[in-house]
């Protein structure tokens, strides 16, 4: 047997009475098709319910399945400690995951952190469900800070693990909400990506287009605030070459914060429903034409990376390079980005070799072999790589926040022996305040300390 239905859902724990008070009929379109999800699953028995949610423990580099025999929790964050629940996992089918995981080559598995409670991603689903339905094993997934395309590679190693392991039906649902940016009386503001994103992302779930989930740009995806996406990645991946009934149940957010339900019945096998081998073939061709207009400065960091990581050689300066890179000298920030996500950035504040070029060649190396937020990057992943090079212009003393922009300067924060450093024009940093506060934390120094502030330029080589 396999997986027989999917849904994503959210997760707003104000939609249970005794903590919404009334406010829970604001979004009654999601109540009622939440009872309508929770019926179909009755009709289907699953003998186990898979999951995911973004609100366990999360960790950069690997996906945790909650280990143990089982788990309860309850509502006492949101004042309610007696609305509780407790559920058994199902340990045979979660040893398989992991298994074919680790044979996948996916960081993904029992390991890390034991938390026993369940957490609201998990029990505003199963609040409904245990209303019609209760005779289930569950099976509680997190997601990660791996790439989206990981998340997908992991659903399909779910998918074979049911259909080795299960004789009976499984359910699947993917919990989480959609952007937290579409109101400015909402609690977390406003964006112009937030409603961009629920447009998009709906209108994939209606149709059943799982490639479009894959294609969000992670930076817009970000600004937009959204929670749930890489959950329904994994639910897509578990889903991958099967042929779906698709139907969004509803869409709504009038509290700033978007709500989505959808359901995925499964029909049978489609082979042109391999979204993971469709986005791989597309993005080499998207890469392989970015390539052939990619001017000196990123031909020259693509170049001296994939040599060190195949040759583990450093490549001469071409003799073709302008005059500019070989005669001055700056700073180079060199940044990588893999499906997606970054893959890699180091760079330098000031000049440290003899010219642009020695600053582009070392950097490139470093970016993509000694930046400890990555394991080096592997030869199977060159042709997928996406690389920028920045090129710093001189260092100006500033005396306040006044005389940043954060699109057109990036800025340094200095203390003694501490220093911070952010580009200019981030998805997602939208003011002076944004930025100096992130090139704090990065340098490790209190927003309360007195500290010396200096904006520069940049000419962005993509």
């Amino acid at each position: 047997m396999s997986i027989v239905s999917s849904f994503i859902v959210p997760h707003p724990p104000l939609i249970i009475p005794e903590i919404g008070r009334g406010e829970e009929l604001k979004i009654q379109k999601t109540i009622d098709a939440y009872h309508n999800i929770a019926k179909q699953i009755s009709e289907i028995k699953p003998d186990t319910i898979i999951v995911t949610t973004p609100h366990s423990i999360m960790y950069s580099d690997y996906i945790h399945i909650s280990p143990g025999k089982g788990a309860e929790g309850n509502f006492r964050e949101f004042g309610h400690r007696n609305i509780s629940m407790k559920s058994e996992y199902d340990v045979d089918l979660i040893a398989e995951i992991s298994k074919e995981a680790e044979k996948e080559g996916i960081p993904a598995g029992i390991l890390g952190e034991k938390n026993s409670s369940l957490d609201h991603g998990v029990m505003v689903p199963l609040y409904f469900v245990n209303k019609y339905y209760n005779d289930y094993k569950l099976i509680r997934i997190s997601i990660s800070g791996l790439s989206y395309l990981e998340h997908y590679q992991f659903g399909r190693c779910i998918q074979k693990a049911v259909e080795k392991r299960c004789p009976n039906p499984i359910v699947f649902i993917g919990s989480g909400d959609l952007s937290h940016m579409l109101k400015d009386t909402g609690p977390y503001g406003y964006r112009e990506e937030g409603p961009i994103f629920d447009r998009e992302v709906t209108k994939a779930m209606k149709t059943g287009n799982f490639l479009e989930f894959l294609k969000f740009d992670q930076d817009f995806c970000e600004s937009a605030a959204e929670c749930g996406l890489r959950s329904f990645i994994i639910m897509a991946g578990a889903l991958d070459g099967k042929a779906v009934k698709s139907e969004l149940l509803s869409y709504e957010g009038p509290f700033g914060v978007g709500y989505a339900l959808a359901a995925f019945k499964v029909l049978g096998d489609d082979e042109e429903r391999r979204f993971d081998e469709i986005y791989l073939r597309t993005e080499l061709e998207r890469i392989e034409a970015l390539k052939s207009e990619e001017d000196e400065c990123v031909r020259l960091a693509r170049q001296t990376l994939e040599s060190y990581v195949i040759n583990r050689k450093i490549i001469r300066k071409p003799d073709n390079l302008s005059h500019t890179l070989v005669s001055n000298r700056a700073g180079v920030f060199v940044s990588l980005k893999l499906d997606g996500s970054l893959r890699g950035c180091i760079g330098t504040i000031s000049p440290t070799t003899a010219s642009i070029a020695d600053e582009i060649i070392r950097n490139a190396i470093s970016a993509g072999t000694e930046d400890p937020r990555f394991p080096p990057v592997s030869e199977d992943e060159l042709p997928r790589l996406i690389y920028s090079v920045d090129v710093l212009g001189e260092a100006e003393k500033i005396e306040s926040l006044d005389e940043l922009d954060p699109v057109r300067y990036g800025v340094i924060v200095t203390k003694g022996h501490r220093r911070g450093l952010l580009l200019p024009n981030l998805e997602g940093v939208d003011t002076a305040e944004e930025q100096v506060s992130i090139a704090l934390r990065k340098a490790g120094i209190s927003p309360n300390e007195n500290y010396q502030l200096e904006r520069f330029e940049v000419v962005r080589h993509k």
